[in-house]
Formats: structure tokens, sequence, C-alpha cells
């Protein structure tokens, strides 16, 4: 597929996704979420062993474009919530779901819905110079792309009710103090850092990622004795893997192991 509004390429395990509309401040219309969607299936279908996300020029993302027609005010009343069923929804859904890790890259702003996809990845590693704005209470919405879902898990009740009432802007290294997000780094490391960390997943085993990160998704619809026996039946899985057999003989050997996902 030719891409108009995003960047993709998938090559050594490492598939990366650039958000491309830099003069939005690659906001979301209509054709981005196509050309996401289709990414993200060519994601699962690759030898992917790892994804990431970022976006071009000085913004991650800043949500939903108020300019696509598909969700201009004077629209029908339910065309937000179409938007929100058809588009973020399955987005999100498909980045919690992918079977490896999902790194993103916040180079800059993240607002609305932009915000919480980069809170639906994995590890969020963000620029010094970036910012988190649950920008919604400022157009009279709720947070969507499951910021009412991330934000109390993240940061506690408290957190979450000022960030999404206020719509205040949170910099990147007070949001990782306070857990929102995995790291915090200097603008000019976060490319480095980013690199590492993907280069790292894709020569990790990448069946055993997967299942620590659905186990840890899934765990707060469990009590401790059923989380218990999921533990018990992913070991019992992951034990007849490639992979462990390769970590349990390269630590015999007293070598770097050669991992192949499988």
């Amino acid at each position: 597929m030719s891409y108009q509004t995003i960047l993709f390429d998938s090559s050594g395990g490492i598939a990366r996704l650039t958000l491309n509309r830099p003069e939005r401040l690659n906001s979301f219309n209509t054709e981005m979420h196509a050309e996401v969607r289709s990414a993200l299936a060519d994601v699962r279908a690759s030898q992917a062993r790892v994804l990431v996300i970022t976006g071009a020029g000085r913004g991650f993302c800043a949500g939903q474009d108020l300019n696509d027609r598909a969700v201009s005010p004077g629209g029908r009343a339910a065309d937000l919530g179409e938007s929100i069923e058809r588009n973020y929804k399955p987005l999100v859904l498909v980045l919690r779901a992918l079977p490896l890790p999902v790194i993103a890259a916040v180079n800059g702003v993240a607002a609305g819905a932009g915000a919480n996809i980069a809170l639906a990845c994995d590890l969020v590693v963000a620029a010094r110079s970036a910012s988190f704005v649950q920008a919604f209470s400022r157009l009279g919405l709720v947070p969507d792309s499951g910021g009412t879902w991330f934000l109390p898990r993240a940061v506690g009740t408290a957190r979450a009710l000022g960030l999404a009432l206020l719509g205040e802007k949170l910099p990147a290294e007070q949001a990782a103090a306070w857990g929102l997000i995995w790291r915090c780094v200097e603008d000019a490391e976060l490319a480095g850092v980013v690199d590492g960390l993907a280069q790292g997943f894709a020569n990790a085993p990448t069946r055993g990622l997967a299942r620590t990160k659905q186990a840890i998704c899934e765990s707060f619809g469990r009590t401790l004795a059923e989380q218990l026996d999921v533990e018990r039946d992913y070991q019992a899985e992951l034990g007849r893997t490639a992979d462990y057999a390769e970590g349990v003989a390269a630590f015999s050997e007293k070598r770097s192991p050669r991992f192949s996902g499988l």
C-alpha cells in the first residue's frame, strides 16, 4: 500500500510506524486511520518482533483533526461516537493485543487521543520537551481512546481526575515521575534510546514477552488465584518453546542466547 499520511517500514525484526502529518501535528483524519490499520495488519502478518510508533516533525500526535469532515462540528450528533467505534476503539485494542512489544517514542506534544494512543503502547519513552495533554475537557468531551481506563490505573484516581478535568499540560519528566510513562530522556537521546530498546526486543524471546504483556494487561479482571492459574498455564506453554530451550542452554554454556522468537 502506498501511504500518504504515515511512514512504515519493517526490517530486521523491527517495524516502525511514523505518523506523518507534521503540518497538523500528526492529528488523525479518516485517511490516516485507514493507513494505520493497514500498517498494523502488516505488522501482525510480518516477521516483526517489535513495533515502534512515533510522530514526524515537532509533535507525536495532537489527537483528532477537528477539520476532518467526519467529526467536524455541525455534523450528526452520532458522528463522534461512530468515529470512536470505527477508528479509535479498534486501534487501541489492536495495539494492546499485538503479540510483541510496542514502543511509543513521544517526540513532542501528545494531546487528546494522541496521548492515550501513546499510553496504549507497552513502553512509552518521551523526550524531555514532550508533554501529555488530556485536552477533551476543553471541548466538552470525555477522554477517549482508553483515557478513562489507562489514567486511573497508571496514576491513581486523584491524578487521573486532575489530568482529565483540568486538561493541563503534563511535562514528560513529571509523567515519568508519576509512573504514567516508562522513561523521560533528553531530546537528543530519544532516537538512540528507542533504537536500543527496539534492537533488544528484536533479539528477545518474543512469545515470552507477548505472554508477559497479555498476563499483566488482563490481570485487573482476575483474582490472585485466577492469575496464578494463568501464570501456570503460560509457563507450561512457554516451557515447550525453542526459545526456552535456547535460554537454558545459553545459561548453562555461559554464552549469550540466540533467540528465534519461536
